[in-house]
C-alpha cells in the first residue's frame, strides 16, 4: 500500500451546506482516515498482511494515525515522519442522508517522494497486490507501480486535474474510478450510466477497469466484456470511506485467489456494510461483520 493518511475531522449536519451558506452542525468528531490508511485498514480487517508506505506530520495527528494503523495489524516501517510538517487532514461534513463533501489538506501526504517508495523496493517487489491511489504525489504513484511485483491496482481518486501519465496507466493491472473519475480520465463531460461507463472504460489503456457506481454496484470490465455486479440494497448511515472499503476488499480478492468479477461480488458487499456504520476507519467491517450486517 502507497498512500496517504488523513485525520478525518466530521461534522454531522442536515444538509450540505451550498456556496456562501452557513449550517450548524453536530459535535468535532476526530477520527483516523486517509484513503490509504482507510484502504490499507480494510485489506488488513479483512484478513490481509498490510505494509503501508508513505508520510506522517510530526504532530499529535501523526502520532494517533501511526498507532491506529498499527492496533489494526498494518506494518508501519516505511510510514515515514515528516518534521516540521502537519498530517494531512480532511473536512468532513455528513448529511442526514449519507452524503458527505470533504475538503481535504493533504500536509505531510504531499511530502511522499519517489526516493520513500525506492527504499521499500523489496516490500512491494513481493506483495501480491499493490495498492495505490492519488493523494500522494504522481512521483510517488509511478515509482509504487514500476517496483511492484503484483498486480497493481490504482485507484484515481481525488480526479486528477491533468491526464494521468501514459507510463503509469500502462503499468496499472486494474483501474477502479468511480462515475465521476472515469468520466475526468476518458475527457467526457456528461452523465455516465452503465451504457456509457462500459463505452468510457474501453477507451482507458488499462487491462481492467472497475468502475464504482455507489448503490448500483460496480462494472467491471475486462478482455472486452462488462459485467453489471449489483450492490445489496441498504439504508446508508455515512457513505464516508465506502470506496476505500470497496478497493481493500477487491484486493483481499486478488490476493485469496479470486477472479475479478468475484473479487467484485466480494467488494460491493463489502462497501455496502462499511455505510451502515459511521466514520471511516470505525466503519470498515471485518467478514463477520459484513454478514450481520447485511443479513
Amino acid at each position: 500500500m502507497v498512500g496517504s493518511a488523513n485525520l478525518d475531522l466530521v461534522v454531522d449536519v442536515t444538509t450540505i451546506p451550498l456556496v456562501g451558506e452557513t449550517v450548524m452542525g453536530g459535535d468535532l468528531r476526530r477520527i483516523p482516515g486517509g484513503k490509504g490508511a482507510n484502504q490499507a485498514v480494510a485489506a488488513a480487517r479483512l484478513g490481509c498482511t498490510v505494509a503501508m508506505i508513505g508520510r506522517l506530520g510530526d504532530d499529535e495527528g501523526g502520532q494517533l494515525l501511526r498507532q491506529a494503523l498499527e492496533q489494526d495489524g498494518v506494518d508501519t516501517e516505511h510510514l515515514l515522519t515528516t518534521a516540521g510538517v502537519a498530517n494531512g487532514v480532511a473536512l468532513i461534513a455528513v448529511a442526514a442522508d449519507g452524503d458527505n463533501a470533504i475538503v481535504v489538506s493533504p500536509g505531510a501526504n504531499a511530502r511522499v517522494t519517489g526516493q520513500d517508495v525506492q527504499a521499500a523496493a523489496a516490500v512491494l517487489a513481493s506483495a501480491t497486490v499493490t495498492l495505490l491511489q492519488l493523494e500522494v504525489p504522481t512521483e510517488a504513484v509511478m515509482a509504487a507501480a514500476s517496483l511492484a511485483g503484483g498486480t497493481v491496482i490504482l485507484n484515481p481518486a481525488p480526479a486528477p486535474l491533468e491526464p494521468l501519465p501514459a507510463a503509469l496507466l500502462a503499468a496499472v493491472d486494474v483501474l477502479v474510478p468511480n462515475q465521476t473519475e472515469l468520466a475526468t480520465l476518458a475527457g467526457y463531460d456528461g452523465p455516465v450510466d452503465l451504457d456509457r461507463a462500459a463505452t468510457l472504460a474501453h477507451q482507458l489503456p488499462c487491462s481492467a477497469v472497475v468502475v464504482t457506481l455507489g448503490a448500483q454496484g460496480a462494472l467491471v470490465i475486462e478482455n472486452g466484456d462488462a459485467t453489471h455486479v449489483p450492490s445489496p440494497v441498504v439504508t446508508p448511515v455515512d457513505t464516508t470511506a465506502a470506496g476505500d472499503s470497496f478497493c481493500g476488499a477487491l484486493a483481499d480478492g486478488i490476493v485469496r485467489g479470486l477472479n475479478l468479477v468475484d473479487s467484485a461480488r466480494w467488494a460491493v458487499r463489502v462497501g455496502a456494510a462499511t455505510t451502515l456504520s459511521a466514520g471511516a476507519q470505525p466503519s470498515l467491517p471485518t467478514p463477520a461483520e459484513v454478514a450481520s450486517r447485511l443479513d
